[in-house]
Formats: structure tokens, sequence, C-alpha cells
């Protein structure tokens, strides 16, 4: 059988010493030649040699050496070395170390005494261990704190022995003893730690009876006093109220671990209002209070579960979480952000609203790092707080539509989003919100938040006004016509001139395809994303050039489009305020001179890339509406439009409003449960914590939160067959996959009718998995079974393989048996959940992430919507795509899925399918994740299981 193994070395496999000179420099008088030689005995030894005839060497002359280090080079030497035989019998040359042990434990120098009792906690062996008690008892009051706490730990270990309680009968009694006249707090800890581990009865009494002082007790005894609390209650549910009380009385105690372990320990015992409140206290002050990062996280994930399991009481801490945002680490303020925003109610809104526009303002200050992230953060969780609750909405739009301009185009764009929801559902805001765009439009640096900026002017610009400024500011920033002329478009080959006609612009392009909305592909060179520096001159002063000018000198027709569409829903609904036609009339064809130049632009050879297809029919269209105008043209664009956001966002919020009900109606508990009636209960002798303790879980009881999911039609569905009914051994496995580690329960039965010897089970893995522990013998009788478990460590989201075999030996037979076993396949299913992620943050993925794996569609179904269902089922995925963009019978669907997996990496898919003539589907489906991996197992996955149900 495997030997267990209590020590762990590097070692340099490519220069082993060889035996002979480890021996001769033992033998030598060379106290530095000596240790070396220790050293790489004991390497090799732990990595397989035996190594026998060192033996007698060591006894002769190493054995009476008084250097330390030596000794106890002597003592590992001693703890790694086989000192039984085949049979479990000791060693007789043993017996010459026995005499040199109980010197050292009579030792002089403390620390010799020390590391040999040390030493003898990893001695299993009875007859080496039975002759040195005395000297061990005797240990226990040596003048050292040092010698008594390691003789504390040397006969706890030696009680734990099989024929232990024999050998040291009244352990426990001395023990307690010790313990009460202990001044050492590590001695003590190690005296309670014998108690609670050997004798639990004695340590809950010395507890009991001390209960007064243990908050000056140490840290490391209030440690396993915690320990010992959690045992306790775990068997004896009853007493749990006095413990607790423990429990909050080291709540004050000098140790954060302490403290950390003391507020764990609350919330897994007890589900009283006041135990949750002091334990969700106790993080928040630890939260302020710690400077790691990496503390200050597990906190947050603490408090996290806190807020799943007990809202109500978090509610009132979200002042106090909301104090972690200033940490600078962006993972620390997502985190708490996240939390803050479950926690938000009608109570707390504006105190949270106000906390975050705070945070706003300071990211102005351009010396903090990831200021532009933590703004668009910042601006996110705005939004979703005015989303849920309105009223607060007029307290924030005003300061965020400062940030329209924002460098970070992420930001910019996450508030001009913002503004357009506030508008459509505060109509009260509107006029201030028109207003305020006109006056700071022409700040606005990046083409999509001009775009959005737009249709918001194109849509909401109602009184005569509005519309005149809305006209007026899009023509300021536009500039002077035409965009170019004549002479500039002969002196193209002078480089410099171009340059100066498109000063202070940088244009982030790609020639990537970029996914749009309904996940089809585009080359994104008309919607590049182009993002204006700050020009020379003051920021938006008259005098530098316009905006809109500039982003579509530098080929940006797509917001040129958009200019023409917004200037003329305009000029339409200037015909419906405006009395005076000739006013109409010059604003028509100023909109129409616009229009043309641009049309001239994006023709001329003045830029590198013509105008594009699509913007060109655009702008036609919108010159021939403005030449002929009709009744029900009129009412497409200046109702339609409208109405096909309002329906939008009432789908959002109808599928939100889904989602929530469809968690709430989860069930907790079957109608026939028992329940306690707290009211018939005797209250006698309770504190009042006490009796929200039994309250608490009468009623966790009542709804079901203390059953498990039986889930035994699962665990019958995880048992693979190893090997065959015909195999001499049969072995089945039970597969559990947790987050990071797979365990294997195997089952192995002896079908013969011999005994088999020294039966093995072999395993190796391909993908990204590791064993974890070396394979052990067994000894198998006929007809018997063996249950074996395997740990196995996984690294990354990716299908894994695990194969092996059975090896073992018979009675009757030399040679080695080996009986193959069928491959375990790791499904990548058991590590990827359903996630969501707002569209712009799925493009910026799509577009940043290297690895795609690209599989054709090969299916049986022949319906779109019911063959994109079968791969969400397939793929544990979330479809992106809103139903509504799904609905209809049009032979064509594109939808975008999307996954996360326990270690953090993001998956996506895009699915583009049509119908063919013949009825079936074709297509493509694109995977995109930043590990190789991911993409290929989830790829293997679709292909596997595209055709259709079995």
């Amino acid at each position: 059988m495997e030997k267990s193994c209590s020590l762990l070395i590097h070692f340099d496999k490519g220069t082993p010493a060889l035996a002979n000179e480890i021996k001769e420099s033992l033998e030598g008088n060379d106290v530095p030649a000596k240790i070396d030689a220790m050293k790489n005995a004991i390497m090799l030894l732990l990595n397989g040699e035996t190594l026998p005839q060192l033996f007698i060497t060591i006894v002769r002359y190493v054995l009476p050496s008084e250097d330390h280090t030596i000794q106890k080079l002597l003592l590992l030497y001693l703890e790694i070395i086989d000192k039984t035989d085949a049979k479990g019998r000791v060693l007789p040359e043993m017996i010459l170390i026995c005499q040199n042990l109980r010197n050292n434990l009579q030792h002089p120098n403390e620390y010799i005494r020390g590391v040999t009792l040390r030493f003898l906690c990893r001695l299993n062996e009875t007859e080496i261990v039975e002759p040195l008690i005395p000297s061990v008892l005797a240990n226990l009051e040596h003048r050292h704190p040092f010698v008594r706490r390691n003789a504390i730990l040397a006969v706890m270990s030696i009680y734990k022995l099989p024929q232990g309680e024999q050998l040291l009968v009244d352990a426990p009694e001395m023990i307690e003893k010790v313990l009460s006249t202990e001044q050492d707090a590590s001695a003590k800890r190690n005296a309670f730690l014998m108690l609670f581990t050997c004798a639990q009865d004695r340590a809950v009494n010395y507890l009991l009876t001390h209960i007064d002082r243990i908050s000056d007790w140490g840290e490391q005894l209030q440690m396993v006093v915690l320990e010992l609390i959690r045992k306790v209650c775990r068997t004896n549910r009853g007493e749990k109220g006095k413990y607790i009380k423990i429990i909050i009385s080291l709540l004050n105690a000098q140790s954060t671990a302490v403290v950390y372990e003391c507020a764990g320990t609350l919330v897994s015992l007890s589900s009283a209002p006041t135990a949750i409140r002091a334990a969700a206290n106790t993080y928040c002050q630890l939260l302020l209070s710690q400077s790691d990062n990496n503390v200050k996280l597990i906190v947050l994930d603490r408090l996290n579960e806190l807020k799943i399991s007990h809202r109500e009481i978090m509610v009132d801490m979200i002042m106090d979480v909301l104090r972690a945002l200033s940490s600078p680490n962006l993972d620390i303020r997502r985190k708490t952000i996240d939390i803050a925003l479950e926690l938000i109610t009608p109570r707390n809104i504006d105190e949270v609203v106000l906390t975050l526009k705070k945070e706003v303002v300071k990211t102005q200050n351009a010396e903090l790092e990831k200021n532009g992230e933590y703004r668009q953060m910042l601006v996110q969780a705005i939004h979703s707080c005015a989303i849920k609750f309105p009223e607060v909405a007029s307290t924030v739009v005003h300061l965020l539509m400062d940030f329209l301009g924002d460098s970070n185009v992420a930001s910019a764009i996450d508030v001009v989003v913002f503004v357009r929801e506030i508008i459509e559902t505060n109509p009260k805001l509107r006029v201030s919100i028109i207003t305020r765009l006109l006056d700071t439009f022409y700040q606005i640096r990046a083409a999509r938040v001009c775009s959005c900026a737009l249709w918001i002017i194109g849509e909401y610009c109602l009184s005569l006004s509005e519309v005149e400024s809305g006209i007026a500011t899009i023509k300021q920033c536009l500039g002077d016509l035409p965009f170019y002329t004549a002479t500039e478009e002969g002196e193209i080959p002078d480089a410099s001139k171009k340059i100066s006609q498109q000063p202070n612009t940088t244009t982030v392009s790609s020639r990537r395809p970029a996914i749009l909305a309904d996940g089809t592909y585009a080359t994104q060179s008309a919607a590049s994303e182009t993002v204006m520096t700050a020009p020379t001159l003051a920021q938006g002063s008259l005098a530098s050039p316009g905006n809109l000018r500039s982003l579509i000198l530098t080929g940006d027709f797509f917001l040129g489009a958009v200019v023409a569409c917004t200037l003329t829903k305009l000029v339409l609904r200037l015909e419906e305020v405006q009395p005076s036609k000739a006013e109409v009339n010059k604003a028509s064809t100023e909109a129409l001179l616009i229009m043309v130049s641009m049309l001239q632009l994006g023709q001329s050879s003045y830029l590198p890339h013509p105008i594009d297809n699509d913007s060109y029919d655009r702008v036609v269209l919108c010159i021939r509406l403005l030449c002929n105008t009709g009744d029900e043209i009129r009412k497409i664009w200046l109702q339609s439009c409208r109405q096909s956001f309002v329906k939008m966002l009432a789908d959002k919020q109808f599928h939100e409003t889904q989602e929530i009900k469809a968690k709430a109606q989860i069930s907790h508990a079957q109608p026939d449960d028992l329940i306690d009636f707290y009211h018939l209960k005797s209250r006698k002798g309770m504190s009042q914590l006490e009796l929200e303790d039994e309250v608490y879980d009468d009623l966790k009881r009542a709804t079901g939160e203390f059953t498990k999911d039986g889930d035994d039609a699962n665990k019958l569905n995880r048992i693979l067959q190893l090997t065959g009914f015909s195999d001499p051994v049969y072995a089945e496995a039970y597969v559990t996959v947790h987050h990071y580690d797979i365990v294997l329960d195997v089952t192995v039965i002896n079908r013969t009718k011999e005994t088999l010897q020294n039966l093995c089970l072999e395993l190796a893995t391909m993908g990204d998995l590791k064993l974890v522990e070396r394979p052990q013998n067994y000894t198998l009788a006929p007809e018997s079974s063996k249950q074996i478990r395997a740990n196995i460590k996984v690294s990354s989201t990716e299908t894994g393989v695990i194969f092996g075999n059975i090896v073992y030996e018979t009675s009757n037979v030399l040679e080695r048996n080996v009986v193959v076993l069928n491959d375990i396949h790791i499904d990548i299913m058991d590590y990827i959940s359903p996630a969501s992620c707002a569209d712009v943050a799925f493009r910026t993925m799509w577009a940043e992430f290297e690895w795609e794996n690209k599989v054709a569609v090969n299916t049986n179904i022949q319906d779109e919507k019911e063959f994109l269902n079968h791969i969400i089922k397939s793929t544990n995925m979330k479809c992106l795509t809103a139903p509504s963009a799904l609905e209809g019978e049009c032979g064509f669907l594109a939808a975008n899925l999307y996954a996360k997996s326990v270690f953090g990496e993001d998956a996506l898919v895009n699915m583009s399918i049509e119908k063919q003539d013949d009825g079936k589907l074709g297509g493509y489906i694109r995977i995109r994740s930043k590990t190789q991996g991911i993409a290929l197992s989830l790829g293997d996955k679709i292909t596997l299981k595209q055709k259709g149900p079995a």
C-alpha cells in the first residue's frame, strides 16, 4: 500500500547523489558535509529510493552528533524510513533509535526536546512510542513553553493511536489540569485542541466554566473555541442559544481573523435577525478597516451571500457597503455596486443616488487611474436606479449630461442611452433634457453618441422654439457649406492641405466584420468608431470646427445619413408648428442643400473611401421625402419611430418582470411539511436572542430551507460503467463535478473466486485536468467490493477526458492482469451557466476575442426557432436577442447567445440561419472566446447535438 507522506521537499532529479558518496560524508567529521549528505539521503528516500545500507552508518556516526541541524535532519530521516516489515511488525533495529529518542526528550537543550516531541506526533508505531511515554509526560511541566506546547501535541497524537487510550488512560484529565495552570497562549491553544479532539465534553465544560474570560484569550485559542462551537451546534442544535452569546461576545475581539470567523459562524448557525445584523455589521467594519484588496473581495462575497438569504436585514446596511467605493480597485467597486443595486428600496434610493452622484463628480479628477471605466460603471448603476425609481431621474440626468462629451466612448454611450430612456419614461423632464442636450451637443466627440443624440433631437423636439433650435444646432455643428471646394479637390496630392481639413480627430477603425444588433455582420468602414480629440482652442468654442463636420470629413457617412434623417424629421415637424410657409420652405431648402453637399462629398475623390450604398440610399430617400411629402409617409416618420422605441422599452420591462415572477414562484416546501408553532413552545429561561433563533429555525423548516434537494435521479444519470459485465473486475464511477475539481467515486467489484492482490486503479487525463493523488494498492477478497475515490483538479473550461485501467495480481499467476476502462468524458456544460450582458458589452467582447470557431449548420430540425431553442438547451446558454426580434416568419433568424464559466471566462455565440429552398436549415454558428479551449469544446458540443433530439 502507498505510504502516507508528511514531508514534501523539492528535488532536482538532474543531479542525484550516489549512496556511496553520502555514506563517506556521513562517516567523516566535517559537519557541513554531514548536513548536505543527510539532506541528499532524505531527498532520495522521498523519491522512492530505499538506501537500506545507510541506516547503520547513521546510527553509528550521526546519532551521537550534538549539532542541532544534524539532529533535526536525523528526525526527518527517521520520519520517512520504513519502520515495519511487510507483515506490519516493527523492525528490530528500531530499538537502536528508542534510546536516542529518550535521551533527546531529557536533553538539557529545549530545542532538541521540542523537535523530538514534534517528531513523536508523526510516529504511528506503538512499540516505539510506548517506552517514551514517561519522558513525554515529564515534558508537560518543562519550564520552557516551546517544549510544553509540543509535549501536549505529542500526548494528543499518542492518545489518538489505535491503542492510545490504553497507553494514556488519564490523558484528558492531565491535559485539563495543564490547561487550567498554563500561561502560554500557544500551549493553552494546543491543550484545548487536545480536549476538543479527544474529550469534547471536557472542552465544553472548560469553555462554559470560563465563559466570562473568553475575550481575554489569545487569537489561536479563540479560533479553536469557534471550531468547537460549530461542531457542538451541528450535533446538538437545541443548545445553540448559549453558544451564540459567546460568538457575539467574541465579535469585539482584537484579532480580525477571529472577528471574521465569528461572523461566518453566526451566519451558519443562526437565522435570528439580531445575529445576522451583528454578522453584517462585522463584515462592513472589516470592509473598511482592511487594506488588502483580496480580503475586501472575500468580505464582499460574504455580504453577497447574506444579501441573497437575508435581504431585509442587508437593506439597512446599504450605505455601509457603499463606503467600500473609496477603494481604487475596480473589481471591488464593481462588486460593491452590484450588491448595492439589489438592495435599493424607496426608503434608501435618495441616499444611494446621492452617493453615486458624488462618486461621478470625483471621476472628473484626471489624476486618478481608470476613471473612464469607473464612470461608466456609475452611469450604468444610476441608469438602473432611475429605471426602478423614475422619481430620482430628475436629480441625476442633468449631471450625467455633462459627460456626453466624455473621452471614454463607452461611458458617453451609456449616458446617451440613459437620457434616451429617461426622456421617454419621464415626460415632465422632456423640455429640460432637450434644452440641455441642444446646449451641450457641440461637446460630443464620438460618432455613436452623436447618432443617438441626433435621434433624440429628431424625436423629442416638439415646440416651435425647440425645432428651430435643433435645426440651428445641427447647422452650426456642420459648419459652412460646401464641405470642400473644387480647388481643394484639385489639390489632393498636397497631404498637408487635406489634413488641415480634419483637425484634432482620431479614427478608431477596424476592417474586421462587426456584429449588428440583429446578429448579422457588417464591415466597419461606414460606421467606424470616430473619437475627436480636444481641439487646440477651448473645447466647444465657436472658433473650433463643428463636431459633426469633423466626423463626416473622416468618412463617417453613417453619421451623415443620421443627420439627414434628423433634419427631415425636424423639417416635417416644423411644417406642423410653424405658421409661416416661407420659414418652412427656407428650412427645407437649407436641409436639402446639406444633404446634397453630403452626397457630393461622398462621391468625390476628396476622401479615400466613397459613400457606402446604405447611407447613399438613406440620404436620397430623405431628399425625395422633403421634395414630395405625403400624409402616410409623414405619419411613419413622425410617429412610428417613437412607437417602436416605446414598444422596445415595454418588452424590456415585461421580460424583467417575468424573470422576477419566475424566481418568486420557486417552491421551497411541500404542503404537508411539519410546522412547529412558536407560541405553543415553552419560553422558560430563554433570552430574546435564543427566542428569535427558535422562531427563525421554525420558519426555515416551514419554508423548506433545511431540506436538501433530493436529486437521486440526477445521481443515477452520473453513474458511468467503466468495465464490461464479463470482466473479472467490474467497475463503475459516480462523477461529482465541483467548481474547481472533479471527484470520482469508483466502485470496484471482484467477480472471481480468487483474492486479487495489489489491485490498483491507474488513471491518466487529457486536457486541463490534473490528478491530485498517487494511486494506492488494495487487496480484494473473492466477490467483495471496494470504494476508491480519486480527486482531479480542473484549471480551465474545456472538455477533458479521463482514461485508465485496473491492474491486479492473483496468487496463481505471476504476471499482472490489466482491465482497460472506458473513457470518462468531462462535459463542458458542467462549467458554464447562462448569463446576461449588455449589447454594447457583447459587441466589444466580440471584437476583442481572438478565438473563433465556425460551425456549419447541419440539422434535421426544420423550424428556425425550434432549432434556436434546441441549441440554447444543449449549450446551457442564454439568448440575448429580444423575443420580439425573433417573432414572425421570414425564413431567416439571427440571435446572440451568452454564457459565463465558473472560471470567469466569457462564451459568445452568434447564430445566423436561414431556411433553404428544400426546406432544410442552413447557415453558421460562430463561437468566440478569449481562450481556445472553450471555443473548441463548445463547437464540438454543438456539432454533436445540432442534429436534433435523439
